[in-house]
């Protein structure tokens, strides 16, 4: 009997085990009221590797018809539509899949209270590039929120008890930034983990120091103002719109400029709340 050679007898290399099936496609209901946008996004979404759209919707009642109905791994829900809105359907709706709000509006008000009722993901029309929206639908199904500038907006001015950005600011600001490029005409959405931060947390306390004397630059103020509130870095990340391992590398110069070894050695150092001997800490909770 010849000796076996790793080959089957077509000649062809035998393999002891089997490929792996394909993972099966993250199944989408894209729900709004205008079907020019849902046509897009089903043609955007159908022709993304890995999704694919299993009903549209054209208001909140036909968004948890087709929920129920399909079961999918995560639903676009616009705000505003006729008969039943957006945020009247979310308590039902996050009770069968993650909820990503894909929308024009970008009230403070409308964001808060979707994030509230459990929205996982809040992007706001002209705030996004296609490809960012495509990775803002894969992450919610994991659980990472994900915002635009006024849905981020929206969250800070609650964290710091001062008035929101309007969503024209909040898209000025974006184009002016030299790393965005120019968004496509798609609505969006926001997370909504977020939405137990106390309000009054990053507010600086009656005797904050200067802040100015750390010399933290815009960003790691901002940065820093969502450490004093108890944001994770995933979260900070979300509401930055920047990955964790960006917050990371903030967080290491924030700790370095504020002399402290700890989250809440620096966020007491922040808020003018630490006396000066307990500014070194050792480093607790979140890794940096």
């Amino acid at each position: 009997m010849p000796p076996d050679d790793g080959t089957a007898r077509d000649g062809n290399p035998r393999h002891p085990f089997p490929a792996p099936a394909p993972a099966a496609p993250l199944r989408v209901v894209v729900a709004d009221d205008n079907p020019v946008v849902r046509a897009g996004l089903t043609a955007l979404l159908s022709g993304c590797p890995g999704l694919t759209v299993v009903a549209e919707a054209a208001d909140g009642r036909e968004a948890c018809e087709a929920a129920h109905r399909h079961r999918p791994d995560v639903v676009l829900l616009d705000v505003r539509m006729p008969d039943v809105d957006g945020v009247s359907a979310l308590p039902y709706l996050v009770g069968i899949a993650p909820v990503m709000m894909l929308t024009y509006s970008g009230e403070a008000e409308t964001v808060r209270e979707a994030l509230r009722r459990g929205a996982g993901g809040y992007l706001v029309h002209g705030e996004f590039t296609a490809e960012e929206l495509l990775t803002a639908v894969r992450d919610v199904t994991r659980g990472r929120p994900r915002f635009t500038p006024t849905a981020a907006g929206a969250l800070l001015s609650q964290l710091r008890g001062t008035p929101a950005p309007s969503s024209e600011d909040a898209t000025a600001h974006a184009q002016e930034s030299p790393t965005r490029p120019n968004v496509p005409t798609f609505r969006s959405s926001a997370p909504s983990g977020l939405s137990q931060v106390q309000p009054s947390v990053g507010q600086s306390a009656p005797d904050a120091p200067d802040r100015a004397a750390f010399q933290l630059s815009t960003r790691e103020a901002e940065i820093m103002d969502l450490i004093a509130a108890g944001m994770s870095n995933q979260q900070i990340a979300a509401a930055c719109f920047i990955s964790e391992k960006t917050v990371k590398n903030h967080i290491n110069r924030i700790f370095a400029k504020l002399h402290c070894a700890s989250r809440s050695a620096a966020a007491a150092t922040w808020l003018g709340t630490a006396p000066a001997r307990s500014r070194r800490g050792v480093n607790d909770g979140e890794p940096r």
